[in-house]
């Protein structure tokens, strides 16, 4: 296997969903799935486009309530391009179809180097007559209105005619996921279809509530031996799509090209007039495919030179295929947050712009994806965190509407900062719809404080901390402080009323309301926002500090009360050092867990098959993922203690594995981020556990181990979550007090790294084995870097490289 290609070399229809989300396309400004060109949506297939921050509205009828739902739109489907072959009558067959002929040979291929999916397949059909069709598909990275799609068409033992069909497909609705079948799913209306020029045609739609207007022009041509030939398209109309048909001869052996580059422009879009208008100036302007994807690949080469990662692993069965599946993450990660996204107001999806799963919504899981761009390219990240500060009004709302003070930001994040978690839930396995709790994860306001102290930390950035991450920081932290309720008899401040990232547990089996107390996760991230908070004033220009104070109605009685809250939290233990997930979890019941793998086989998603027993997780020391491991995930040992003491408990290093053994033992890993936490926490005490959970994660999308939950859009936390793991967890990179900390402790299945980092506007090429470091200062026009091996200190001087030995770590390299 290559490093660089992603390859299928059979056609499955089974398998057809899943590989379209895998070969997606895109530039962070729109993505479209793998679907094959002539395919429409079934049970095998399902075409998808999605716009960054392309959102509708939405209401449906579920359990006799109207509920409304906001959703990722699929957009017009660009792609249409059918093909009809003529029997020797000269008369017109069906549209070709893969299940109608004999596949002879097929390959399917993410060249990912290039961002290009590539198709080949020789097929006979039922003539007997043998045709080669080869096409390459691109979403240009840098213009990002711009894809196209080339198709080569060869006869190979004969002639005749085929009549091709270009089309573009207004008629689309959102049903790429079962669980949502029973809600509504059209989105679009279109308002306007047209010819363009001779070769060109345009579809223009609106969103039906959010009124979003989007134009689609694309124009198709043919050529033989580099000539382009005059065809006469006559265009095909109907209420939803227009399409241009027109008719080739082939000859035996000689190629013909069409190739088709098509245009997206939205209403929202900058520096236009009108959409539509700007469809049209775009397809007019722009070149052929060959010129297209050779300045598409210029771009993608230069981001792989920021984010490629070189593995050498001692396991020579490997094939490559590691190294495959870490460049397929990172990939996608692009394909969702590429530098586009710089001028553009959007969030990252968790589950990317590959599908419709989580209706396209922003969650947490930006704590797992940004530690890569931050070391990488972290004008991204400073861009998306710029979507939670244009939101920021609205979480004051929420706070204010749940009678608390500060920001209090959704769980589930879309277009204008609204909570969007579904009201009802339904469960595939029972077939009942069930209220949906897991909104009380207020923990995702700590996630985007602790996002926007880690892209501080690693840049410097402090324009962005005055005049952006600082008034998110200070109103999350007025948020913990409000809600923080003191209890006299205890002298303890308790936050009461929420859900973790577990996820199995939202409410007390004998309490009606939702909501759990004094949860450990939960508890401890909030005492470290308050702390942050409070040190803002070393990190920012006297001047700034004094208007935020001012502009925000800070007192000193306040500050000093989120000392006092921060240094008071309830946290609750049980056991020899067990941290207690929440308050009275050890008094649950112990769930019979092999049994429940011997009736069941996947237990993944444990909630599902309880609530169809008439059960539920909240009567078990049962959890989906990884909460209280969390802790050790986001804090090094240094820092967890400092952390408890600071709230007045007792913590040493003894604690960490024993309460990763605990609550291993009752994770049912149902969400795919569980598995690279699991693999990070056991990085130092148990490096071959920690590589086979590695491993696990990494196949988590690939071999699609929920099973089919892939196909409705890949797991971007859990994909740069693996990176992450190579990049930090495996090198021991910690970023502390503006220092970039390296402590490498490489599994021995890995035995050499090659990885280049940005840190404070500073390119280090970092080289490691299993004995020694190598540091590269690559930059030539910036400071000396000051790099410590225990007690010595080596000035790291543009263009200087320094190795060290394993032995000597750790090491910190920090700005002088």
């Amino acid at each position: 296997m290559s490093e660089w290609h992603w390859r299928y070399d059979h056609y499955a229809p089974a398998q057809e969903r899943l590989r379209e989300a895998l070969c997606t396309l895109g530039n962070g400004y729109f993505a479209t799935r793998g679907a094959a060109p002539e395919a429409s949506a079934d049970a095998s297939h399902y075409p998808g486009t999605y716009l960054a921050g392309g959102y509708d509205r939405i209401e449906s009828q579920a359990e006799g309530r109207l509920v409304e739902n906001e959703d990722l739109v699929n957009l017009p489907n660009w792609l249409p391009l059918r093909l009809c072959f003529h029997d020797s009558d000269g008369e017109a067959g069906g549209w070709l179809a893969l299940e109608d002929v004999q596949i002879l040979d097929y390959r399917q291929n993410l060249d990912m180097r290039d961002g290009v999916l590539n198709r080949e397949i020789r097929f006979r059909d039922g003539q007997g007559r043998t045709t080669k069709l080869c096409q390459r598909r691109l979403v240009h990275m840098s213009k990002r209105h711009l894809a196209a799609l080339e198709t080569e068409l060869t006869a190979l033992d004969w002639s005749g005619t085929v009549t091709v069909e270009s089309a573009l497909d207004g008629g689309v609705r959102n049903a790429g996921v079962e669980r949502y079948a029973d809600l509504e799913g059209r989105h679009l209306e279109t308002l306007a279809t047209a010819a363009v020029g001779e070769d060109g045609m345009l579809l223009k739609s609106r969103t039906c509530q959010s009124r979003l207007e989007i134009a689609l022009a694309a124009c198709t041509r043919v050529y033989r031996d580099g000539q382009q030939l005059a065809v006469e398209p006559s265009l095909v109309e109907t209420d939803d799509s227009i399409a241009q048909r027109f008719r080739l001869q082939l000859e035996p052996g000689e190629p013909v090209l069409v190739e088709k580059i098509a245009a997206l422009h939205t209403s929202r879009d900058r520096a236009i007039s009108e959409c539509a208008l700007a469809a049209r100036e775009t397809i007019a302007d722009a070149p052929r495919f060959d010129a297209l994807l050779a300045s598409h690949a210029c771009v993608w080469h230069h981001l792989w030179q920021r984010f490629d990662l070189e593995l050498t692993l001692a396991d020579d069965t490997d094939d490559g295929r590691t190294a495959a599946i870490l460049h397929l993450h990172l990939f996608h990660l692009l394909v969702t947050a590429s530098p586009q996204v710089m001028d553009l107001d959007v969030g990252v999806p968790a589950r990317g712009l590959h599908g419709e799963a989580y209706r396209g919504h922003i969650f947490w899981d930006e704590l797992f994806i940004f530690p890569t761009l931050n070391l990488r390219l972290p004008e991204i990240t400073r861009s998306l965190l710029r979507y939670r500060h244009r939101r920021l009004d609205a979480a004051r709302a929420a706070a204010r509407a749940a009678d608390l003070r500060g920001a209090m930001y959704p769980w589930q994040s879309g277009s204008d900062g609204r909570e969007e978690s579904q009201s009802l839930h339904l469960n595939p396995r029972s077939g009942h719809w069930t209220p949906d709790e897991t909104h009380l994860q207020r923990h995702v306001n700590a996630a985007i404080a602790y996002n926007v102290w880690q892209y501080f930390e690693t840049t410097g950035d402090t324009e962005f901390l005055s005049f952006y991450g600082a008034e998110m920081l200070l109103e999350i932290a007025r948020f913990w402080a409000s809600k923080a309720r003191h209890n006299q008899a205890l002298q303890r401040y308790e936050i009461t009323g929420v859900v973790g990232p577990d996820e199995f547990h939202t409410h007390y089996p004998d309490r009606g309301e939702p909501g759990l107390d004094n949860h450990a996760y939960t508890t401890v991230m909030a005492a470290w926002v308050l702390r942050r908070a409070l040190d803002l004033p070393e990190h920012l220009p006297r001047e700034r500090w004094e208007e935020l104070v001012e502009q925000l109605g800070l007192t000193d009685e306040e500050l000093a009360h989120w000392d006092t809250v921060s240094r008071k939290l309830r946290v609750c233990f049980h056991g020899d050092g067990i941290i207690s997930q929440f308050e009275g979890f050890e008094r649950l019941r112990e769930l019979d867990w092999q049994a429940y793998r011997d009736k069941y086989g996947d237990i993944q998603r444990l909630d599902r098959i309880l609530e169809a027993e008439g059960d539920t997780p909240n009567h078990y020391q049962a959890t989906k993922q990884a909460d209280v491991l969390m802790l050790f995930y986001l804090f090094s040992t240094e820092e967890l203690t400092g952390l408890f003491q600071r709230l007045g408990y007792h913590f040493e290093p003894e604690m960490i594995p024993r309460n990763i053994a605990y609550y291993s033992a009752r994770t049912s890993d149902g969400s795919t981020l569980s598995r690279v936490v699991d693999a990070w926490v056991l990085a130092r005490s148990d490096r071959a556990r920690s590589w086979s959970l590695f491993n696990q994660a990494i196949e988590s999308d690939v071999a699609d181990i929920q099973g089919g939950t892939t196909s409705e859009g890949i797991h971007l936390g859990a994909m740069a979550g693996t990176v992450d793991l190579i990049q930090r967890c495996y090198t021991g990179i910690e970023v502390r007090d503006g220092q970039l900390w390296l402590n490498p402790r490489l599994p021995e299945e890995l035995t050499g790294l090659r990885i280049r980092l940005r840190f404070r506007q500073q390119t280090l090429g970092l080289q490691i084995t299993q004995s020694a470091v190598q540091i590269r200062a690559i930059s030539t026009d910036q400071d000396a870097l000051r790099t410590r091996v225990g007690d010595s200190i080596v000035a790291l001087r543009p263009g200087d490289c320094h190795s060290f030995a394993i032995a000597d770590m750790p090491i910190a390299v920090g700005a002088t």
